[in-house]
């Protein structure tokens, strides 16, 4: 090419790239144009869910556009990760994550997933946690986890728990068989949707499940409440006595959610993400109606701190899993 010609093709390619560059800042300061989508990963009426339809309304009215909730279950949550993991990284598809989906599966489902979570999505900010519980059918003749404890002894093998495959109310299930010394068979489910149903019905006997979704039923005595995995007792249940009371410290986890948003995302449509919901989660009116449902509401101070946090949580399962030799089959 002559040495003209090649000066003007320069010229011109670094003319393109500015223009680019200036059509993806307008782009990304305008954000949002059009609607959003927020994928939760598992079957309605669980805590994910419950924290989306609060939040999905109150961002909607920070971003001045339609925030809409698409529930994506299966694979114990893996399908709508990898939806989200893979979509363009404009900050139209982002994810409501958990300790499950984006700590525990990272390393149980390792081989499976299609993509790798830990460099596929970025954290936005933690949203809330809230605690689980230890609840049993009222077909169960025990009101306390000592009697149910007891009940299970002398049956082994005949009852049973739900939970997804490899989630977080799974390997707490399993840690407590081993320090109770019971044997139940594992149900596995697709959300915990399917986990009070089982329980009312009585085809599920004990199993752990998170407060919110389960509260209501526990309050009207159609359930009954064993322990919580808190540190301390729960307002909304006085008369529930924690796992550490009952006889088991250091067993139970706390179930923690997140905005996550696919790699690569512009770091302003991030920033802008972090600060409506932030700005939304410092509601009073919302702070308080989640707070009464047992979440605790805990935004980040920033998208970094969030990402150190999950990385963190993928640290202390691999721990946990390797030693209790956890496999997906």
């Amino acid at each position: 090419m002559h040495q003209a010609a090649r000066h003007i093709f320069r010229v011109g390619a670094l003319l393109y790239a500015a223009s680019f560059n200036v059509l993806a800042q307008s782009d990304t300061h305008a954000y949002p144009q059009k609607p959003i989508r927020v994928v939760a990963p598992f079957t309605p009426g669980g805590a994910t869910d419950i924290l989306g339809r609060v939040l999905a309304p109150k961002l909607s009215e920070q971003l001045g556009k339609p925030i809409v909730l698409d529930h994506r279950p299966g694979a114990g949550g893996n399908i709508g990760v990898e939806l989200v993991a893979t979509a363009p990284p404009d900050g139209y598809t982002l994810l409501l994550g958990n300790i499950s989906t984006n700590a525990i599966n990272t390393i149980l489902y390792a081989k499976r997933i299609k993509v790798d979570t830990n460099k596929a999505l970025t954290g936005v900010t933690l949203l809330a946690s809230i605690p689980s519980v230890i609840i049993g059918s009222p077909r169960v003749p025990a009101t306390t986890l000592k009697e149910a404890i007891a009940y299970a002894r002398e049956r082994p093998g005949q009852l049973n728990f739900i939970g997804n495959t490899g989630s977080y109310s799974h390997l707490d299930m399993l840690a407590l068989m081993a320090a109770a010394g019971i044997k139940l068979v594992h149900i596995p489910s697709k959300g915990a949707g399917e986990t009070l149903p089982g329980l009312m019905r009585g085809e599920v006997h004990i199993t752990e499940s998170n407060v919110a979704s389960n509260l209501g039923a526990i309050q009207a005595g159609q359930i009954k409440a064993y322990a919580v995995t808190s540190t301390q007792r729960l307002r909304e249940l006085p008369d529930v006595p924690t796992l550490a009371e009952s006889g088991f410290p250091g067993i139970g986890s706390m179930l923690w959610t997140g905005l996550f948003a696919p790699t690569r995302t512009p770091k302003p449509v991030l920033d802008k993400l972090f600060a409506a919901t932030v700005s939304v989660l410092r509601e009073p009116q919302l702070k308080d109606y989640l707070e009464k449902r047992t979440f605790s509401v805990e935004p980040s101070a920033s998208p970094a701190e969030f990402n150190a946090f999950v990385q963190a949580e993928v640290k202390r399962w691999e721990k946990i899993i390797r030693e209790n030799d956890v496999k997906i089959d």
